[in-house]
């Protein structure tokens, strides 16, 4: 199995974070949490700052999680954060999608958030997680779909900021359009049963523009897909600054209406 051969578009910039912090079970994983008895072994790859991985530890009271991700630092903040909760049966460690450091079936429930878009080897990936969870157990991943993506008013800066996520995603070694086609790399992986649904995140009231709009425009220029964008000739500065100013437009307009659509797998066998 080899090593992660994609780099992060996102990285952890406080623009980043602020948008994965509002991220909870009832959210973002919804689809699965039937799978999850109050006893089951759970591992939450891309775990992030760990608030799905809490909301799960908190499912399974007789049970536990391990939550993982690439980053240490983030994950510190997902230790003080889950201790802050009193939850006492979950663990955090760093390690990579395509080479897990767990014996085979070790878990009921491997699930992962938002990861598959990230990584350079999909279908290797959910071998790996299929490899880690128990046979009768499940395999569970939620990805969004950029291209799949709509809102209102129609503004051509956030047309141009479409257009740039998914070539700098691509660049970076990723599928931005992830969502889509999740059911057939779970197939591919080899799963013979494979239940596939669709979610979405709205952002439509005034909170929810600014919260998202203002997170967007500062991500567009300051965080690593800000760095990815200019380094690798993607866009210039100014660029990315209009559509930053395309987001406050976005943000600042009544009428404005934001769907992210989401790829949703539940795979066993």
């Amino acid at each position: 199995m080899g090593r992660e051969t994609a780099f992060y578009t996102h990285g952890h910039h406080a623009s980043v974070l602020r948008s994965h912090r509002w991220r909870t079970a009832a959210n973002s994983a919804a689809y699965v949490l039937e799978e999850i008895a109050p006893d089951a072994a759970v591992l939450d790859i891309g775990c992030g700052p760990g608030t799905i991985s809490a909301d799960f530890a908190e499912a399974v009271p007789s049970g536990h999680v391990v939550a993982v991700d690439a980053s240490s630092t983030v994950l510190g903040e997902a230790e003080v954060a889950a201790g802050g909760r009193g939850l006492r049966n979950i663990e955090f460690r760093v390690g990579d999608v395509h080479r897990l450091e767990f014996g085979d079936g070790a878990f009921d429930v491997v699930h992962a958030h938002q990861l598959l878009q990230h990584v350079g080897k999909p279908v290797a990936a959910l071998r790996e997680m299929r490899r880690v969870r128990t046979g009768r157990g499940v395999v569970a991943a939620r990805d969004a779909d950029y291209g799949g993506m709509f809102w209102y008013p129609q503004l051509p800066g956030l047309d141009a900021w479409r257009d740039l996520y998914q070539r700098v995603a691509r660049a970076n070694g990723g599928e931005p359009d992830a969502g889509r086609r999740l059911h057939a790399w779970a197939r591919e992986a080899g799963f013979r049963e494979v239940g596939a649904s669709a979610g979405a995140w709205c952002y439509a009231s005034a909170e929810e523009r600014q919260w998202w709009g203002e997170l967007w425009a500062e991500r567009i220029v300051e965080s690593n897909f800000a760095r990815s964008a200019v380094d690798g000739g993607h866009a210039s500065a100014e660029e990315l600054r209009r559509m930053g100013r395309a987001w406050l437009d976005w943000a600042g307009d009544e009428d404005g209406w934001f769907v992210v659509p989401h790829g949703e797998v539940v795979c066993r066998g």
